[in-house]
C-alpha cells in the first residue's frame, strides 16, 4: 500500500483518510506536526490523523475513474474503491484490475449491455482495447483456447447477492455465441446447460439474509468443445450442498424453492401429493418467512416442471421426485415422545402417525418398517444383531438425518440425469469451465459449513495469489527488469491449518467424531491445546467452544457446537434397507444395496473429509487449465440500485481477494508509467534533460534526480516501488507551486498598473463630463425660454383659430337642416304621385285580364265539347275495323321482322365476342339479364296483344246495330262551368301574388345557383384530378395483384378447370332454354309497337368461352388431319427458335455497350422479346436462361465495374418490362370496367359498333411500342413474363446489395484506423527544437489524414464506375446513403465502447475527417448522394459534443434540443460519463446533468427495457421497385435508333432490330 510519510505528504496535499462513516474519505492537508496531520475534508470537517495512516490522492484523476485500476497513479485501498464509487455513479458495473474483472451488481436489468449486438461488438476485440465487460474476458479465454489449444477456466466469485449466478448464465451464453453449432437431439448443448439452471436453482437455491436466491453449493460447469472450436458436450460438478438446511432454517431464511413450490402447486398435485400450507410443515414455519417479493412459487413450480421436461427427465420421474419432497416435508411433522421402556420413544399422537402413513406412502414403503426404522437401531455384535431402543431426542435426530441424506441423494441423482442428458464429450480437444461458487462468508454465527465455504476461499485465493504473482512477473520479464527479490504473499500456513492431515481442524474433528463418547466441548479443548501457539489461530475470551481463524480476508469466530453433529454422515443400515425395498423404482434406485460387510451396521463417514477430496479433485481440474477471474461485488445490503456502501464493497473486495492482489501489486512496483507518460507528467522536474536525449534516459536521469532509490526501468515503462508516485508528485506539487507564485507575482504587478490607469483615465472622463454636464444645463435654460415663448404664440393662435372653426361649423349645419326638411318634402309628393299611379296601372290590368280569362276559359269548353263529338265518330269506325283481320296479319309481320332482326343481330355477336375476350366473363352476365329483359318485354307485348283482343270482342259485342246522332242540349253543364270559371278567376288572382314572390326569390335563388356553380366545376376539376391518381394507383396495385395471383395459379389449375367446366354446363343449359323461349315467340303471331333500336346491338352469347373453345375444337379436329407435316415444320421451328435464343444470350453477356446512356444490351434483348411475342407464351425456357445469365455473370464478383454494368443492364431491362406487360387481375379490370363502361344494354351495343384499338395498339407495340403505352397498348402478362419480372427485381436487389457490401468491405478497416488519432509527438518545452517538433507533428497529422483520403478515393472510385455505368441515379444515391450510415453506426459504436476515443483531441481528429466527407458531398452534387451526408447525424453530433468548450455550464435542455437532438439519453449518458479533455484539462458535464440523466433512464428502463445506446447497421433494400421507377419516369428510352451488333444484324431472323420504329417509349407514372 502507499501510504503516506514525511516525504511526500506536505501542506497542500490532498489525501484520504480514514473515516466512521464512508470508511475513506477525502480533504487537503492544512498542517503538519510532526507524525500528525490536520486535514480539512470535503464535507467540511477538520480531522487530525497520523501520516502513516493516511493516502495520497490523485487529483488528475478523470472524474468517471479508470477502466483498469493498475492505471491509478495510487494503487492503494481508498483509490479503488472511489474508482468504483465513481464508476458505479455512471451505471459502469465493470472495471478491470489487470486481467481481473470486478462486477458490481446494479440490482436492474440492463439487457442492452447483453443483447446480440454488443455480442459482435466484443467477438476478436483485444482484450482492454474496448470498455470493460465479461463478454471480453469470455472472449479471450475462448481466443486462448483456440490458439493454445489448451483448457481454459472463469472463476467467478463473490459473495450471496453479487450476482455470480447471472454472471455466469451470461458468460455461457457468450461462450454460446462463439462455439455453439453441435446440436443434440434437436437442442443445442449450451442450451441444456442454460436450461437446467432452474432445475438446480429449485432443489439448491434458497433464500437468505442477503440474497433471495442464494446458491447453497458450488457448481463447476465444464462446457467441451472439439478441435474446431465448436460445443461438443458439457458436464455440471456440484460441492457440498448445505444439507442442514433442509432441517434447520433460521429466521428470516427459507428452506430450499422446491418446498414452497410444491405448496404452491395446482390443486391436483397438491391433493396427490397430500400437502398444504407451508406453516403446517416443522421444515418450514421454523422462520416466519413463507413468501419471497415479485416471485410467484406457483408459477416457477410449473416452470420448473416445464424445465425438467427440457432436461429430459420424464413425467414418471418428476412425480416420483415431488414424492420424495412431499415425504420429506410430512417427515419434519413427525414428532416423538418417551415409549414404555427405558429410553423408547413412540409416536406423539394420531397426527404424527397421520404423517408416517402419508411419508410411507409417498415413498412406497412399510409404515411399520419406517416407524422401526426412525425409534430403534440394529447394532451388529459377534454373538447377533442387538435392537437398541432410540429416545425421542435421539429419534428426532434419525428423522432428520433420514430426510437430511434423502434429499442429498435426490439432489445428486438430478444433477447426474442433467449430465447424461447434455451429454459430454470424452474426445474434447478442450474445455472452458465456469466457476459458480459461494464466497467468504463471516456472520455472527458461523459453523461447519462456513468453515468448508471459506476454506474453499481459501484455496482458491492461494490459487489467485500465484496467478496475480505470475502475471506480474510475465510484466517484469516482458521488460526484462530484475525482480528476483519481489515476495510472494502466501495462505498456506492458513490451508495447513484446516486441512492439513494429520494436525488440522478437519483431522482433529474426523477423529472426535469417531469416539462416541467426544463432545464439541472436548473437540474444542483439544483444538485449543494443539493450535496454541499458532498465529493463524486464536481463542476468544471467555469461551468454551469458539475459536477463530485469521483468513485473508479477516478473522472469523466459528462456534464448534454443532460441528461433530454436522460431520457425521452416517449410512443407516436400516433407511438403507426400508428405502431400497420401495415399490418405487425410483426411490429403490436413490439407495442401492450397501456391500454386504456394511449392510447390517451404520458406516462413519465425513463430510468435512468427503469436501476436502471434491475440492482438492476441483483444484486439480483449475491447475491444468488457465484461470480467468470475474469477482462480483454487492454494492448494498439492501438489493436496491443506485446505493453504493462503502464499508460493506471494502469487506467485498477483501474476502474476493482483490486488495490481496494490491497488495502483491504493491510488493513489487505497483506504479508502471510508459516514458511518455512519465515524461508528461514529471518532465517538468528536470526540463533540461529533456533536450537531445531519449525517452529512456531522460527518465532515468528525472528518478535519479529525484533521489529514488529501486526503481527499474524497462523497455517502454518505469517501475516505482511503493511510495515513490507520491514522492514525485510531492516534488512535482512544489514545482508547480512555486511556477504559480511566480505568475501570481506577475499577474498582480499588471492587475495594479491596470488598474492606475483605469483610475486616471477615469479622473479625466469625470471632469470632461463634469463640465459638459454645466454646459448642457446652460444650453437648456437658453433652450427652455425660447420654447416658452414659441409655444405662447402657437397657444394663442391656436385659441383663436378654435372659435372661428366653431362659428362656422354652426353656421353649416343650420344650412343643412333646412336644405334636408326641403328636399324631404320634395321627396314625399313624388313617392305619394307614383304610388298613385301604380294603383290605376295595377287596376287597369287586372280587368283587362279577368275579361281575357274569361273569354278563354268559353273557348276552351266549346272545344272540348266539340272534340269529344269527334272523338264519338273515330270510336265508331275503330269498332269497326276491328273487326277484321287484317291488322292482326299486318302486326304479325312486324313480330317476325323484329326477331329475324333480333336473332340476326345474336349472331353479329357472337363473332364480335371473339375480339372481345378481355370482357366475356362479365358480359356474359349482362347479356343474360338484357335478354331476361327482352323477354319481359316479348311477354308484356303479347299480353297487351291479347288483351287488346278481348277488349276489341268485347267492344264489337257490347256496339249496338245501328247508332243514330242525337242532338242533347245540356244548360246545367254550362252553369257549372261558368261557376268553375268564377272559382278559377279568383284563384288566378291569389296566384298572381304569390308569383311575384316567388319570381323576387327565383332571382335570389339563381344568383346563389351562379355562385355554386362556379364552386362545383372547380370541385369538379379537383374531383377529375383525384380520380386519375386513383386509377393510376389501382393499376399499379392490379398488376400487384395480378402478379401474386398468377404465382398461385399452379396450385389452383385442378379446381379452377373444374369449376369452369360446372359453369360451361349451367351456362349451356340456361342459354339453350332462352333459344327455346326465342323459338316460342317466332312461332306467335303478336302485336308490338316499335322500338327505336340502336347502332348496334350485342348478341347473346351461347357459351362461356364465346367461341373461343368452338374454334379450338374445330381447328383441333382441321389439324388432326395433317398432323406429321405440322410436326416436322414445328420441329423444324423449334431448333431454329433455340437457336435463336442461344445467340441472343451470348450477345447478351458479352456486349457491354451504352449508347446515349442505354444499355444496349438491354434495348435488343427487350426489342427481341416483344417481336418473339415472348411476354405472350404460357411456357418457355428463355427468361429463365436470362436470369441464369446475369446470376453466373455476378456470382461471386468483386469486380464494382462489371457489377455496375449488370446493375444497370437488369435495371433499365426491368424498367421496360413494367412499362410492357400488364397484370391478367380480373378483379381489378372488371373494377375498372364497371367504372367506365355505360350502364345499360343499349347504350354498351352502341359503343360496341364503334372502331376498337385494342388490335392496333398491340400490333403496334410488337412492332416497336410505336405511340403512348397507354393501357390499351400493354401486353397482358402471362405467369412466365410476371415470374421473370419477379427474378430480374431479384437480380436487382442482390447486384444491389454486393456493391454496397463490397464498398463496405473496402472502406471497413479504413474506419478502424480513423476513429482514434495518432499519437502525436509529445510538445517539450525545449529550446532550439520547436521547428523540429512542428515538422512532426504536421508529418503526423498528414499521416493520419491518408486514412479519411482514402475512404475519400473509394468513394470516388465507386461514383466513378457508376456513373461511368450509367446506374440510375436514384441507386447511386441510396448506396451511398447506406454506405455513409455503415460510417456512421461504426464511428459512433466505436467512439461509445472506447473510452481512449471519447477525448478532445480526439473529437478535432474526427471532425477534420468528417469534413473531408463533407467536401466530398458538396463536390459531387445532390443528384448523386442525396442525403448522404445526413446518415452521419449521430458521429457529427457526438464530434461536435466532444470539441465543445464550456460543457459544465450546459444543462440538459440545452444539451438534447440544441446540441445532440438526434442523440438518445443513454447515448448522450454515455458520452459524457466517458469524455476527458486530454488538450486543456478542462472539466465535463455538470454533476447535477449527469444525476437527472441517470434518473430519466431508470424510469425509461421500465417503459423499454432494450433500451440499447448502440446503432444497428441497416442491411435491407432501402428502395422498392415503385420508387425506382418513378425516378426513371421522365427518362426517354428510344428503342428506334438502337443500332444492332453485327452478330445479330447478319441473321435474317433479327432483321426485325433493322426497322426504324415511329415512337419513343415515355413512361409516365
Amino acid at each position: 500500500m502507499v501510504q503516506g510519510s514525511p516525504v511526500n505528504i506536505i501542506v497542500g496535499s490532498h489525501v484520504w483518510a480514514e473515516d466512521p462513516e464512508d470508511a475513506w474519505i477525502d480533504g487537503e492537508v492544512t498542517e503538519i506536526n510532526g507524525r500528525s496531520a490536520t486535514i480539512i475534508t470535503t464535507n467540511g470537517k477538520t480531522i487530525i490523523a497520523d501520516i502513516s495512516c493516511i493516502y495520497p490522492k490523485d487529483t488528475e484523476a478523470p472524474p468517471a475513474g479508470v477502466d483498469d485500476m493498475t492505471k491509478l497513479a495510487y494503487l492503494h485501498e481508498p483509490g479503488v474503491l472511489h474508482n468504483l464509487a465513481c464508476r458505479f455513479a455512471l451505471n459502469e458495473i465493470y472495471t478491470y484490475t489487470g486481467n481481473i474483472l470486478i462486477a458490481v451488481n446494479p440490482f436492474r436489468r440492463l439487457p442492452h449491455l447483453y443483447d446480440i449486438h454488443m455480442m459482435q461488438q466484443y467477438k476478436g476485440a483485444a482484450f482492454g482495447e474496448l470498455s470493460p465487460h465479461l463478454f471480453a474476458v469470455a472472449d479471450t479465454c475462448y481466443r486462448a483456447m483456440i490458439n493454445e489449444q489448451g483448457s481454459q477456466s472463469i472463476l467467478v466469485s463473490g459473495e450471496s447477492g453479487a450476482g455470480k449466478t447471472e454472471t455466469t448464465k451470461m458468460l455461457m451464453r457468450y461462450l454460446a455465441f462463439m462455439g455453439g453449432r453441435s446440436v443434440t437431439e434437436g437442442r443445442t448443448v449450451e442450451q441444456q446447460v442454460l436450461e437446467s439452471n432452474p432445475v438446480l436453482e429449485a432443489f439448491g437455491n434458497a433464500k437468505t439474509v442477503k440474497n433471495n436466491n442464494s446458491s447453497r453449493f458450488g457448481k463447476f460447469v465444464e462446457i467441451q468443445f472439439d478441435k474446431h472450436g465448436k460445443i461438443s458436450g458439457a458436464a455440471i460438478r456440484t460441492y457440498l450442498l448445505e444439507r442442514s438446511r433442509v432441517c434447520q432454517v433460521s429466521d428470516p431464511e427459507r428452506n430450499y424453492h422446491c418446498f414452497y413450490m410444491l405448496c404452491a402447486a395446482p390443486p391436483e398435485d397438491v391433493k396427490k401429493f397430500k400437502l398444504g400450507d407451508p406453516r403446517t410443515f416443522h421444515y418450514l414455519n421454523q422462520s416466519n418467512c413463507y413468501e419471497v417479493a415479485n416471485v410467484n412459487d406457483a408459477r416457477e413450480y410449473l416452470e420448473t416442471r416445464n424445465a425438467m421436461d427440457i432436461v429430459g427427465i420424464s413425467q414418471d420421474e418428476q412425480d416420483a421426485i415431488f414424492r420424495v419432497v412431499g415425504a420429506i416435508l410430512h417427515l419434519g411433522n413427525i414428532n416423538f415422545i418417551k415409549g414404555k421402556e427405558v429410553d423408547s420413544s413412540k409416536l406423539k399422537d394420531e397426527k404424527s402417525k397421520f404423517h408416517l402413513q402419508t411419508a410411507a406412502e409417498l415413498l412406497m414403503c412399510d409404515e411399520k418398517m419406517l416407524e422401526d426404522s426412525l425409534c430403534k437401531r440394529v447394532i451388529v455384535t459377534p454373538d447377533g444383531n442387538i435392537t437398541k431402543p432410540l429416545d425421542p431426542d435421539r429419534a428426532a435426530l434419525s428423522r432428520d438425518a433420514l430426510a437430511k441424506t434423502v434429499y442429498s441423494w435426490l439432489f445428486d441423482w438430478i444433477v447426474d440425469k442433467i449430465n447424461s442428458s447434455i451429454g459430454q464429450d470424452p474426445n474434447a480437444a478442450s474445455l472452458i469451465g465456469v466457476l459458480d461458487i459461494y464466497g467468504f462468508e463471516s456472520f455472527k454465527l458461523n459453523s461447519f459449513e462456513q468453515l468448508c465455504i471459506n476454506l474453499t476461499n481459501e484455496k482458491l485465493q492461494q490459487h489467485f495469489n500465484q496467478h496475480v504473482f505470475k502475471m506480474e512477473q510475465e510484466e517484469y520479464t516482458k521488460e526484462e527488469i530484475n525482480w528476483s527479490y519481489v515476495e510472494f504473499v502466501d495462505n498456506q500456513d492458513v490451508l495447513d491449518l484446516i486441512e492439513k492431515k494429520p494436525g488440522g481442524i478437519i483431522a482433529l474433528l474426523d477423529e472426535a467424531c469417531m469416539f462416541p463418547k467426544a463432545t464439541h466441548e472436548t473437540f474444542a479443548q483439544k483444538m485449543y491445546q494443539t493450535y496454541k501457539g499458532h498465529k493463524r489461530f486464536s481463542k476468544p475470551k471467555l469461551a468454551r467452544t469458539d475459536f477463530i481463524i485469521n483468513h485473508y480476508a479477516g478473522d472469523v469466530i466459528y462456534q464448534a457446537d454443532q460441528f461433530l453433529d454436522k460431520n457425521k454422515d452416517y449410512v443407516v443400515a436400516e433407511h438403507q434397507a426400508l428405502l431400497n425395498a420401495s415399490k418405487c423404482p425410483f426411490v429403490a434406485n436413490l439407495f442401492p444395496p450397501l456391500p454386504e460387510e456394511t449392510s447390517k451396521q451404520s458406516k462413519f463417514s465425513s463430510i468435512g473429509t468427503r469436501f476436502k477430496q471434491q475440492l482438492q479433485s476441483l483444484m486439480e481440474t483449475l491447475n491444468t487449465t488457465e484461470p480467468h477471474y470475474i469477482r462480483c461485488v454487492k454494492p448494498n445490503t439492501v438489493l436496491k440500485p443506485g446505493i453504493f456502501e462503502n464499508f460493506n464493497v471494502l469487506n467485498q473486495l477483501r474476502c474476493g481477494g482483490v486488495l490481496e492482489a494490491i497488495r502483491i501489486s504493491c510488493a513489487g512496483y505497483p506504479t508502471k508509467r510508459s516514458f511518455d507518460e512519465f515524461l508528461d507528467r514529471f518532465g517538468m522536474l528536470a526540463p533540461d534533460v529533456l533536450d537531445g536525449s531519449d525517452e529512456k534516459s531522460a527518465s532515468t536521469a528525472i528518478c535519479d534526480r529525484m533521489g529514488l532509490k529501486g526503481y527499474q526501468i524497462g523497455k517502454t515503462k518505469v517501475f516505482l516501488r511503493a511510495g515513490q508516485m507520491a514522492e514525485l508528485d510531492a516534488r512535482r506539487t512544489e514545482v508547480l507551486a512555486n511556477a504559480a507564485r511566480r505568475i501570481q507575482r506577475q499577474i498582480r504587478t499588471h492587475l495594479t498598473r491596470k488598474e492606475f490607469i483605469a483610475l486616471q483615465r477615469s479622473t479625466i472622463n469625470v471632469q470632461k463630463l463634469w463640465r459638459a454636464q454645466l454646459a448642457r444645463k446652460l444650453y437648456e435654460c437658453i433652450r427652455k425660454e425660447a420654447a416658452s415663448i414659441r409655444i405662447q404664440k402657437h397657444v394663442r393662435a391656436h385659441t383663436d383659430r378654435k372659435s372661428y372653426t366653431k362659428l362656422v361649423a354652426s353656421a353649416i349645419v343650420i344650412q343643412t337642416g333646412l336644405r334636408a326638411m326641403a328636399a324631404r318634402n320634395e321627396y314625399r309628393y313624388r313617392r305619394r304621385t307614383k304610388a298613385t299611379t301604380s294603383i290605376q296601372t295595377q287596376w287597369r290590368r287586372f280587368q283587362a285580364l279577368s275579361g281575357y280569362k274569361q273569354q278563354k276559359k268559353a273557348t276552351l269548353t266549346l272545344q272540348c265539347l266539340w272534340r269529344a263529338r269527334v272523338a264519338r265518330k273515330e270510336l265508331r269506325k275503330l269498332k269497326m275495323a276491328a273487326r277484321e283481320t287484317g291488322a292482326l296479319k299486318e302486326a304479325k309481320d312486324k313480330l317476325e321482322k323484329r326477331v329475324e332482326e333480333l336473332t340476326w343481330r345474336l349472331e353479329f355477336e357472337k363473332h364480335l365476342r371473339i375480339d372481345l375476350e378481355e370482357a366475356r366473363g362479365q358480359e356474359i352476365a349482362k347479356l343474360q339479364n338484357a335478354l331476361h329483359e327482352m323477354q319481359g318485354q316479348l311477354e308484356e307485348a303479347h299480353a297487351a296483344i291479347i288483351h287488346e283482343k278481348e277488349a276489341a270482342k268485347l267492344a264489337i259485342e257490347q256496339a249496338p246495330a245501328v247508332i243514330k246522332e242525337v242532338p242533347v242540349v245540356d244548360n246545367t253543364k254550362l252553369q257549372l262551368l261558368k261557376n268553375h270559371n268564377e272559382e278559377l278567376e279568383g284563384e288566378v288572382r291569389e296566384l298572381k301574388t304569390k308569383i311575384e314572390e316567388f319570381e323576387k326569390k327565383y332571382s335570389e335563388a339563381e344568383k346563389e345557383n351562379k355562385t355554386r356553380l362556379k364552386e362545383a366545376e372547380e370541385a369538379q376539376l379537383k374531383a377529375a384530378l383525384l380520380q386519375e391518381n386513383i386509377e393510376r394507383l389501382e393499376l399499379n396495385l392490379s398488376n400487384l395483384e395480378s402478379e401474386n395471383q398468377v404465382l398461385r395459379q399452379q396450385a389452383l389449375v385442378a379446381s379452377t378447370k373444374e369449376d369452369l367446366s360446372e359453369e360451361l354446363k349451367t351456362l349451356k343449359s340456361n342459354i339453350a332454354i332462352l333459344e327455346s323461349e326465342n323459338e316460342l315467340l317466332r312461332s306467335k303471331t303478336t302485336v308490338v309497337k316499335e322500338i327505336a333500336t340502336p347502332e348496334r346491338v350485342l348478341p347473346q352469347v351461347k357459351c362461356f368461352a364465346n367461341g373461343h373453345q368452338t374454334e379450338e375444337e374445330h381447328q383441333t379436329t382441321k389439324e388432326s388431319g395433317c398432323l406429321v407435316p405440322v410436326l416436322t415444320k414445328q420441329r423444324s421451328l423449334t431448333d431454329r427458335q433455340q437457336e435463336n435464343h442461344d445467340v441472343l444470350l451470348k450477345y447478351f453477356m458479352e456486349d457491354k455497350r451504352f449508347d446515349k446512356n442505354r444499355p444496349v444490351a438491354a434495348c435488343i434483348v427487350y426489342k427481341a422479346l416483344l417481336q418473339w411475342r415472348s411476354f405472350e407464351a404460357e411456357k418457355t425456357n428463355l427468361f429463365d436462361r436470362i436470369i441464369q445469365t446475369i446470376r453466373s455473370s455476378t456470382e461471386s464478383q468483386d469486380n464494382v465495374t462489371d457489377l455496375a454494368h449488370w446493375l444497370s443492364t437488369t435495371s433499365t431491362l426491368l424498367f421496360l418490362l413494367q412499362s410492357t406487360l400488364k397484370a391478367n387481375n380480373t378483379t381489378s379490370a372488371a373494377s375498372h370496367r364497371n367504372r367506365n363502361s355505360p350502364a345499360t344494354l343499349f347504350c354498351r351495343m352502341a359503343q360496341g359498333s364503334r372502331p376498337s384499338s385494342l388490335g392496333t395498339g398491340i400490333s403496334s407495340g410488337y412492332s416497336g411500342m410505336v405511340g403512348k403505352p397507354n393501357e390499351q397498348l400493354k401486353v397482358e402478362a402471362k405467369y412466365p413474363a410476371l415470374l421473370f419480372k419477379q427474378h430480374l427485381t431479384a437480380c436487382v436487389e442482390k447486384i444491389y446489395g454486393m456493391i454496397r457490401d463490397g464498398l463496405k468491405k473496402e472502406i471497413s478497416p479504413l474506419l478502424n484506423l480513423c476513429i482514434q488519432a495518432p499519437r502525436s509527438a509529445r510538445v517539450r518545452s525545449t529550446r532550439g527544437s520547436s521547428k523540429s517538433i512542428h515538422s512532426n507533428i504536421v508529418a503526423k497529422q498528414q499521416t493520419s489524414n491518408i486514412h479519411w483520403q482514402s475512404i475519400v478515393n473509394k468513394l470516388d472510385h465507386t461514383l466513378g464506375v457508376m456513373s461511368g455505368k450509367h446506374v440510375p441515379p436514384m441507386i447511386t444515391r441510396k448506396i451511398f446513403s447506406q454506405v455513409f450510415s455503415f460510417i456512421n453506426v461504426q464511428l459512433f459504436n466505436s467512439l461509445l465502447l472506447r473510452r481512449e476515443c471519447c477525448s478532445f483531441s480526439n473529437g478535432e481528429y474526427l471532425k477534420a475527417g468528417l469534413q473531408e466527407l463533407d467536401h466530398w458531398c458538396l463536390k459531387t452534387t445532390n443528384q448523386y448522394t442525396g442525403s448522404s451526408w445526413d446518415e452521419l447525424q449521430h458521429i457529427r453530433q457526438a464530434v461536435g459534443f466532444l470539441v465543445l468548450h464550456q460543457k459544465a455550464q450546459k444543462s440538459l435542455d440545452e444539451i438534447t434540443n440544441e446540441l445532440c437532438p438526434i442523440l438518445s439519453l443513454p447515448q448522450i449518458y454515455r458520452i459524457g460519463t466517458m469524455l476527458w479533455d486530454d488538450k486543456y484539462g478542462t472539466h465535463g458535464l455538470s454533476p447535477d446533468v449527469i444525476g437527472r440523466m441517470r434518473v430519466l433512464m431508470a424510469e425509461d428502463s421500465i417503459n423499454m427495457p432494450n433500451n440499447s445506446f448502440l446503432l444497428d447497421v441497416d442491411s435491407s433494400i432501402p428502395f422498392s421497385m415503385e420508387e425506382m421507377f418513378r425516378s426513371l419516369s421522365g427518362t426517354d428510352i428510344n428503342l428506334s435508333d438502337v443500332d444492332p451488333p453485327p452478330i445479330l444484324g447478319q441473321r435474317s431472323d433479327f432483321h426485325f432490330l433493322l426497322q426504324q420504329a415511329q415512337g419513343v417509349i415515355d413512361v409516365e407514372t
